[in-house]
Parts: C-alpha cells; structure tokens; sequence
C-alpha cells in the first residue's frame, strides 16, 4: 500500500521541483558555494585594516580586492574541464583543499607585503571559481524547467559575501586581519566534510569533449550575448561587493565594522532576491527581465555618484544590487540549455 501511496504522490505532481532533483547535493552546492564565496571576497572587508599595515596605496588596494575576482573568472574554465572529466563532486574536493591549505599558509606564515595579498587573492581565486563546480554539481539533477530556480538556490550562497562583511573586521578588531585567514579555515573545513558526505554527481553528466570543441560556442553569437550581460550583472555584483568596504571608509569615514554592515545589508539584498529573480526569468522571460534589471541598477549606480549622504549611497547601492543580483541564475539557465544536446 506505500508503495501505491507513493506512486500515486508521484503520478499527481511529477513536476515538483523537490522531487525532481537531488536535495541534499543542492544543500551541499549552496553551502560550499556560500562559504568558496565567503573567502573569495575577504580582502575586501579587511582591505582598510591590510592597507594601514602595509602602507597601500588607492591603487594597490583596488589591485589588491580585484585579484581574487579576476583570478576566478580564468581559474572557472579550468575548473569547467575538471568538473567534465572528473565530476563536480571530485573537482569541488580539490579546489576547497587548496582555498584551505592556502588561506593555513597565509596565516601561519603571515601576509607580510603587497605581493603577499596578490599571491593570496590568486588562491583565493579558486573559491572564486567554485561557480563552475556547485552551480553544476546542483543543476544536473533537475530538468530544465527548473533549473533556473536550482541555480538560483545554489545561487543563494553568494549570501557568504554578507557573513565575510559582517565577521571578518570584528575578528580583525579583536585577533589582527591575520588571524582572521586562518579562523576561515574552520568553516571551510566544516563544510568540505558535508560535501563529502552528502554531494552526489548526476548520473546524466555529459561526456567529456576534446579541447577544441570547448571553443565551438564561441562561434555563436548568443554566447558573446551571455557572456556580456553575465560580466554586467554577476560582474558588477561580486565587483561592488568587494569595494563597497573600502568605499564606505573612504568617503564616509566610517569604522571598518561599519562599513561592514553597510556592505552586508547591500549585499544580503542581493542574495534573497537571486532565487526569486531566477523564477521570475522562467516566468516572463528573460529580455524583459534584463531590460528591467539594466535600467534599475544604471539609474541607482548614476544616482550613487551625486549620493551626499551615506544613507542615500547606501540605498541606491542596495537597489542596485538588488537588480544585478535578481537575473545571474538565468543567466546560468540560458547557457546550460544552449548547450544542452537537442533531440532529433
């Protein structure tokens, strides 16, 4: 009789996005991914207390927050191969390992000068590109009508930003922004063990490709599309997210606790709207929801830069994060299923 239960339960709703998937490696995406993006963005938040130490300038601090983001986004396509040839679960292991083992190094042997925070920020690029492994890992489980909502979820752990601007200049109050590298290893550590226990690899993983043929999407247009407005909308999120500390104290003055909080509030805005944006693409399709997002984060960022106030910059920031935030997972969508093998 349970099994009849059962069967009838799946016959009436073979649509559910719970039940199309695979919960607990979604649960397992979300939290690497939350905590990879914790540790990609921790030199933004501890960027004022490295640049008192070292003695930086304007713009080495910029060159300094910009490392681990540009390192990502190459580090991504490596990370791609790996997740085609040995499976996201087993590409995710290797890139938390080194994110670990670099952020114990940099603590136990300290972070003494300005090549010392690039060298870090090209490790800490690997957390960066954890995009390539969990958005994957999550995402083959569940059919293209929900995908968008699976990656938005995933998504989600782009929240890690909040907690890496909410923790991290407290713990370098307390501890010295040093010792704040090596307390990341703790979670870190936490999580890499969950992955292990509950990440799984779908079993309808497509076949790896030879080398060439990873280049072929660059012969369509629409890829150069994608890749535009991905660099505008996640580009511009995960680029403020990292500056929005040293701006906060730069213009405003304010303590680098503070500036934390600023930059969480604008940052957690843009994490709970992800999901809901992702749905909202599958729904009314995403030009109109990119032609939304654009005009709504070009009007707040043009607002921000006549912004007398710190409260008025701070509210223009959130709503533009709040748009760039809303369509990334689509984003991801569109590719995936551009990419995906058609039926003849």
């Amino acid at each position: 009789m349970a099994t009849t239960f059962w069967q009838e339960t799946k016959d009436t709703a073979p649509d559910s996005f719970w039940s199309s998937g695979h919960s607990p490696t979604l649960i397992a995406a979300f939290l690497y991914f939350d905590l990879a993006f914790m540790v990609w963005v921790l030199l933004g938040p501890l960027a004022p207390e490295i640049a008192t130490t070292l003695g930086l300038t304007p713009a080495q601090k910029g060159l300094m927050v910009a490392v681990p983001t540009l390192a990502g986004a190459v580090l991504r396509v490596v990370n791609g191969l790996l997740v085609d040839r040995i499976g996201p679960k087993r590409a995710g292991a290797i890139s938390q390992i080194i994110v670990i083992v670099g952020l114990a190094m940099a603590w136990a042997l300290g972070v003494t000068s300005f090549a010392g925070t690039l060298a870090l920020g090209v490790v800490l690029g690997f957390a960066g590109a954890s995009f390539a492994i969990a958005l994957p890992l999550a995402s083959r489980w569940y059919p293209p009508e929900h995908q968008g909502k699976a990656m938005g979820l995933a998504g989600m752990g782009n929240s890690g930003t909040v907690l890496a601007a909410l923790f991290a200049p407290a713990l370098a109050k307390l501890f010295g922004w040093n010792a704040v590298l090596g307390l990341a290893c703790i979670p870190l550590t936490l999580v890499f063990l969950v992955h292990m226990v509950l990440a799984k690899d779908a079993p309808n993983a497509p076949a790896p490709k030879r080398l060439a043929e990873y280049l072929s999407p660059l012969k369509q247009g629409d890829a150069w599309w994608l890749m535009g407005f991905y660099a505008v909308t996640f580009g511009g999120f995960v680029g403020l997210a990292a500056s929005l500390p040293i701006y906060f104290t730069d213009r405003f003055g304010l303590s680098t606790i503070h500036a934390g909080y600023a930059t969480a509030a604008c940052v957690f805005a843009g994490s709970l709207v992800r999901p809901m944006g992702g749905a909202l693409a599958d729904k009314v399709g995403g030009v109109k929801a990119l032609t939304v997002v654009f005009l709504v984060a070009a009007a707040a960022l043009a607002g921000v830069a006549s912004a007398g106030t710190m409260e008025i910059a701070l509210a223009l920031f959130v709503a533009a994060m709040l748009a760039l935030a809303s369509v990334t997972a689509r984003c991801f969508s569109w590719c995936h299923s551009a990419s995906s093998p058609r039926s003849e």
